[in-house]
């Protein structure tokens, strides 16, 4: 089969051979997959993976339990053991033995298969298109945030950045009831949640006014020192961007304003589901190109342009 592997120097396509599921595994024949940021901050250095990358997909269930096969699917990426002390808590995205699809050791959605755990798939429902399906990922990321920060109705909420994810988390706290504002540096980006009665400012136009909760999601190093100083004391500061680079940090007025920080990460598929299945979030407006796998070391060119949102690579033997 064709793959993107990431060999720690170079992302190229290659012919590997179709992954072999172990027990408590199904083989997914990927029919999309999404370019996320983190794709882009793996081929910086971010977590020294090597492998086949991507983590974002839609497919069929080729093999695996009968019940499974020749389902429309989506799958969560943090592979868990499922029976430590973290896992039976149930927390295991957090698993310390886990591996994580596309990102630590075990190979990802940039492929034409790849082998997920039974345990991880969701069948998505026959009224959401591929195009949109594949969202389910980023989109469970942003509703995360619902279950880790307390969201009262008319919540004064600033999101930083107008990213991919900044885009979804905007659109998730105003349909929990939020007053969001989402600031950026592009007018056309930001005019897809403007259509949606979100208001929206460039930064250069920001008047930097403090907020209950502030979701820093600029996929940048510094983005972190701009969202503290925005938050008001003993407010919510929710940390988004996983990046390959670090800056100091003065956490002094974290102390001092009493600042919660809260990491927030992977989250529930079935809210996303939901979401795209009533068509309550706009994905597909979020879509820029589609590239075929076997340009797939392309999209990620592509997909590390300022300003690009979301590349799609498509294996056009999939579905």
């Amino acid at each position: 089969m064709k793959a993107l592997l990431w060999d720690g120097r170079e992302a190229r396509v290659v012919d590997r051979d179709v992954p072999a599921p172990s027990d408590g595994m199904a083989l997914v024949r990927v029919s999309l997959a999404g370019v996320c940021d983190t794709d882009l901050q793996i081929v910086r250095g971010y977590m020294g993976f090597c492998g086949v990358l991507g983590h974002e997909l839609i497919g069929t269930v080729e093999s695996g339990p009968d019940a499974w096969k020749g389902r429309r699917v989506v799958g969560e990426i943090n592979f868990a053991c499922g029976i430590c002390p973290t896992c039976r808590r149930g927390l295991g995205r957090h698993c310390p033995t886990r591996s994580v699809m596309g990102i630590l050791s075990a190979d990802g959605a940039f492929a034409e298969s790849v082998a997920v755990p039974i345990a991880n798939l969701h069948a998505v429902p026959d009224s959401v298109p591929d195009d949109a399906a594949v969202f389910t990922e980023p989109l469970a990321a942003a509703f995360n945030l619902l279950e880790q920060v307390h969201v009262p109705p008319g919540m004064k909420a600033t999101v930083l950045g107008d990213g991919k994810l900044g885009l979804l988390v905007a659109q998730v706290l105003q349909r929990a009831g939020a007053s969001v504002l989402t600031v950026g540096k592009h007018r056309d980006k930001l005019d897809i949640l403007a259509r949606r009665g979100i208001e929206t400012t460039l930064f250069a136009d920001w008047s930097r006014s403090p907020s209950d909760l502030v979701v820093e999601a600029t996929g940048t190093a510094a983005g972190f020192e701009t969202a503290l100083g925005v938050t008001r004391p003993r407010g919510t500061l929710a940390l988004k961007s996983t990046v390959a680079d670090g800056v100091p940090l003065n956490l002094a007025p974290v102390v001092i304003n009493e600042i919660q920080v809260v990491g927030s990460r992977c989250g529930p598929f079935e809210p996303a589901l939901q979401a795209l299945a009533t068509d309550a979030i706009d994905v597909r407006s979020l879509i820029a190109e589609r590239v075929p796998l076997e340009r797939a070391a392309e999209a990620l060119q592509i997909a590390g342009t300022k300003g690009t949102l979301k590349v799609l690579i498509e294996n056009r033997r999939g579905g």
